[in-house]
């Protein structure tokens, strides 16, 4: 499976599912449980690779915008969500985490931001399939810290000041 075909399916699968992140997990599931075990584990390495690269100090900030504050495991659940948006939404956010004011239409702190079934899909997937949980992947594993300079998401100035945008359109009221 080439990026294309990944970005494919979670494009597809997201559209059907109408933005609603659990039900984007089940369809994705379905969807993966059509291909074969080997596609799966490639569908879950380019799944990785990028929740991987995006544990970066300046995404959990965003993430702690949207979110309203974003512990670890919010954290974890952000980056699946994010992914799950969509090329375009995942690279420009990756590039600027402040676009995310743009590239997001709307945001549901209830409903969006938090992909964590999305994180499992391609492991629930490849079990049906084989009945085995799924094998390592073979890639290296997440670094200790994010990626980027560390800072505090609890001072509304400083998160206000970084992500303008993003405070503006999302920040509390």
């Amino acid at each position: 499976m080439d990026e294309t075909e990944f970005w494919e399916i979670i494009d597809s699968t997201r559209e059907a599912a109408e933005g609603d992140p659990e039900e984007h997990a089940d369809l994705l599931v379905e969807r993966l449980a059509q291909l074969d075990p080997d596609s799966v584990l490639d569908f879950a390495r380019h799944f990785e690779a990028r929740y991987n690269r995006a544990y970066r100090w300046d995404l959990w900030g965003a993430a702690a915008v949207l979110l309203g504050g974003a512990s670890d495991d919010a954290f974890d659940y952000f980056r699946c969500w994010l992914i799950a948006q969509g090329r375009e939404v995942f690279e420009g956010a990756m590039h600027d985490p402040d676009s995310l004011a743009e590239l997001l239409d709307d945001f549901d702190e209830e409903l969006d931001g938090d992909g964590e079934d999305l994180g499992y899909a391609a492991d629930e997937a490849y079990e049906q399939l084989t009945g085995v949980v799924t094998p390592d992947l073979g890639l290296p594993p997440q670094a200790a810290e994010p990626a980027g300079t560390p800072f505090g998401f609890d001072d509304d100035t400083a998160l206000a000041e970084r992500f303008p945008a993003l405070w503006d359109r999302f920040g509390p009221v």
